[in-house]
């Protein structure tokens, strides 16, 4: 997963609050998509769109399909954010430091 698909996927709202469905707790699509503005099909597409960018896993319980989030993915995404963020502040640093001296 690179961090760039992960974005990708979680830049659609409805994609967004089914991924958020699933960080909550495991559940078949039927239970994500209750409630949502959008029809189970749609909410199964969003899915295969969360698996694909790696965020999502899904697991079989008979004959249930249960979407769980894969805490992997979650935490390379959460490196990535976080080492944009520590660029930002030194950058942000450096300018600060820049401005002083003058």
């Amino acid at each position: 997963m690179t961090y760039q698909m992960a974005l990708a996927a979680l830049s659609d709202p409805t994609r967004r609050q089914v991924f958020e469905r699933v960080l909550a707790a495991p559940q078949p699509v039927g239970l994500i998509a209750a409630g949502l503005p959008v029809s189970r099909p749609a909410v199964s597409q969003h899915l295969r769109v969360l698996k694909e960018a790696g965020l999502v896993d899904e697991r079989r319980r008979g004959t249930r399909r249960l979407y769980v989030a894969n805490p992997q993915a979650l935490g390379e995404l959460r490196a990535a954010i976080e080492a944009m963020w520590r660029e930002a502040l030194a950058g942000m640093a450096a300018r600060i430091d820049e401005e002083m001296e003058r």
